[in-house]
């Protein structure tokens, strides 16, 4: 076989022979097959599930002839860590599985998290049952098929390709098999502390046919407005901490504007790149009694670029502000906290080569020009990016459909992937030979 690429007379894309012959072992039937079984393990955040699905990938990938590294984290001595990105799930046992083909630090690696979000409403789903694969019209839809098994399913299928094709590769690739990654990222952090590393990192992602090249990251933060208490026919007597709160809306939604007026180019595409949004209101414990206490948690978007004491430090002062322009809440200051995962953001470092590879990868593939841009939300490209592994985003589905009871990911997008993996893999590590 050849390993100079041709072109043919009708402008079609660039491949050599050993590409060709890649791309035609693909099994779209096994990348179901594979995205069947694991949408079938319940594996939301600090379950049991979790597990399941982390051992799940730790056998599959054995059976690709990867050398595995399958171990339970030691959560303890990993909150203790410097720069430990947080958690809300809660878990007593949490596993890592890395696999790598080949000798030495790989010159790919494909990322992928098990975990998955809660259902919700078990009503919202075909008969209540969110873990049944579902393949209709064109899509496979279930928890966790767009985020992000659809993905993990995606890669394992491009390497069981180049398998199939007995295609050695010259320079060794991976899979990083992750938990928590919901919730904070303590299984990428623990993967990295670990010692894993690569020379470039594809997130599986979904990115719907581009490229994400950076992330704003994300706080989650906690303000506790206090009130004074009183009998509701009496409620002049008292503070109201409710209407304490609805008082700092308006400077909340100030710091987002002031935030998102002059974005990132990677981010000026988006119509809020750094949200800052209430999530979470719980205030009283009696309907005829004014309430003494009004907490509030919510999601508060981080800049590129920005660090994060940087961020709290702005935060913190326009709630500030706030309270010193009100009598009772300038006496009684509002408490800010951060609880909850960590979210730096983070990018891919201008001009490093896994751009245009890939953008090269998905164009032979058949993809369409893929846009290269940065998305509002936090994913473990920035623990990698902060470990110093240059590291990008794309994978199959749609981040729309994402938590969401009609979750789903395209079959032609889970194809797309697989081939761009593919092509990615034989160019970054080489075939042998």
């Amino acid at each position: 076989m050849t390993t100079s690429r041709s072109s043919t007379e009708h402008g079609e894309p660039a491949r050599t022979d050993l590409e060709r012959a890649a791309l035609a072992a693909i099994d779209l039937d096994g990348v179901l097959r594979d995205l069947r079984e694991l949408v079938a393990i319940p594996s939301v955040g600090g379950s049991r599930g979790e597990q399941d699905a982390q051992q799940w990938c730790a056998d599959r990938l054995r059976g690709l002839g990867h050398r595995v590294d399958h171990w339970r984290i030691d959560l303890d001595e990993l909150a203790a860590q410097p720069g430990f990105p947080g958690q809300e799930a809660e878990r007593d046992v949490a596993h890592g599985c890395v696999g790598v083909l080949g000798d030495g630090e790989p010159a790919l690696v494909f990322c992928g998290h098990t975990d998955v979000v809660p259902p919700g409403d078990l009503d919202r789903w075909p008969d209540r049952d969110p873990y049944a694969l579902r393949v209709h019209d064109g899509v496979a839809a279930g928890r966790g098929t767009c985020d992000m098994k659809g993905g993990i399913a995606a890669f394992l299928g491009a390497l069981e390709a180049l398998r199939t094709a007995g295609i050695p590769l010259r320079r060794p690739v991976g899979v990083h098999a992750v938990v928590g990654e919901e919730d904070g990222g303590l299984g990428a952090f623990a993967t990295l502390r670990r010692g894993h590393r690569a020379q470039a990192v594809v997130l599986a992602e979904p990115s719907g046919g581009d490229v994400v090249a950076a992330n704003g990251g994300s706080l989650t933060f906690r303000l506790e407005v206090p009130g004074q208490s009183t009998h509701g026919s009496t409620r002049l007597r008292g503070v109201n901490a409710v209407d304490g709160l609805a008082g700092l809306l308006p400077a909340l939604r100030e710091l987002e504007a002031r935030r998102n007026a002059d974005p990132d180019p990677l981010v000026a595409h988006l119509d809020l790149p750094y949200p800052l949004s209430v999530g979470v209101v719980r205030a009283g414990d009696w309907a005829s009694t004014v309430p003494d206490l009004a907490v509030a948690e919510g999601r508060y978007g981080v800049r590129l670029d920005e660090d994060l004491d940087t961020a709290k430090a702005e935060f913190t002062a326009a709630v500030a502000e706030a309270c010193a322009a009100d009598p009772w809440l300038a006496e009684h200051p509002v408490r800010v906290s951060w609880p909850g995962g960590v979210f730096a953001s983070g990018r891919l470092p201008a001009g490093h080569p896994l751009l245009d590879e890939t953008r090269g990868a998905i164009r032979d593939a058949g993809g369409a020009e893929p846009r290269v841009l940065g998305a509002p939300y936090g994913t473990d490209l920035r623990l990698y990016a902060a470990a110093g592994v240059p590291t990008l985003q794309f994978g199959p589905g749609d981040i729309r459909y994402a938590h969401a009871h009609d979750e789903h990911v395209p079959l032609a997008d889970l194809e797309q992937a697989v081939r761009t993996y593919v092509l990615l893999a034989l160019r970054r590590c080489e075939p042998a030979g």
